[in-house]
């Protein structure tokens, strides 16, 4: 519009346009929320910068969940399982030792029991009885007043056998040590001076089970 007809409209009470006002309104709560939400979105999307002061990185892991050996913690629980493995063999080697020797006794005591068959002079009719000891105690076998004398002067001896108290001769009785020698009851040494075995007169009368 040109001025002359801009001039000729206001000179006939025409007013002009009003122009536009500017908003002053602060962006509500709402518009706020949206942008934080949408910041948020932009954030966890591959590629988008992370905030330094939030982000740590991993933790460190520690293996067996606490803390770490030290060296002298280590060789001191190798000691202690060395010293656990040398005990448990000593255990094994002592009782394999165990019942080596008692396999060994078993078989020694069978031998004995075999070589004796037929071997005793106990008399069903001798009188007098012989104490000696023997395993801690007072044992006697009783003998025939002939065979007390020689049973004295070491010409017969007196051996263990299942429970018996058999009288031997030396001989047998030699041999029988040399089987098994836990089995000698009774060996009197010709050479000892008189009176040295007090249990040698028949008529030192002692209790059986007598414990020394």
């Amino acid at each position: 519009m040109s001025d002359s007809l801009k001039d000729q409209l206001l000179g006939l009470g025409f007013k002009p346009a009003p122009k536009p006002e500017r908003s002053e309104r602060k962006p509500d709560l709402a518009s706020k929320a949206g942008a934080k939400r949408e910041q948020k979105h932009d954030r966890s999307k591959p590629g988008a910068p992370r905030d330094s002061r939030n982000h740590r990185g991993p933790r460190p892991e520690h293996r067996g969940g606490g803390k770490p050996r030290t060296q002298e913690e280590i060789d001191l629980g190798k000691a202690y399982a060395l010293r656990a493995e040398t005990k448990k063999r000593e255990r094994i080697a002592a009782e394999a030792a165990k019942q080596e020797a008692a396999r060994v006794r078993r078989e020694a005591k069978a031998k004995l029991d075999a070589f004796l068959v037929g071997k005793a002079l106990n008399d069903a009719a001798a009188e007098h009885a012989r104490h000696f000891p023997y395993g801690g105690k007072i044992k006697r076998v009783h003998v025939t007043p002939e065979q007390l004398k020689s049973l004295n002067a070491g010409e017969l001896g007196v051996v263990q056998s299942n429970g018996r108290y058999l009288l031997v001769t030396a001989a047998v009785l030699a041999e029988a040590k040399a089987i098994f020698p836990d089995a000698v009851a009774l060996e009197v040494d010709p050479n000892a001076p008189p009176g040295s075995d007090e249990y040698a007169d028949p008529q030192y009368q002692v209790p059986d089970d007598l414990v020394w």
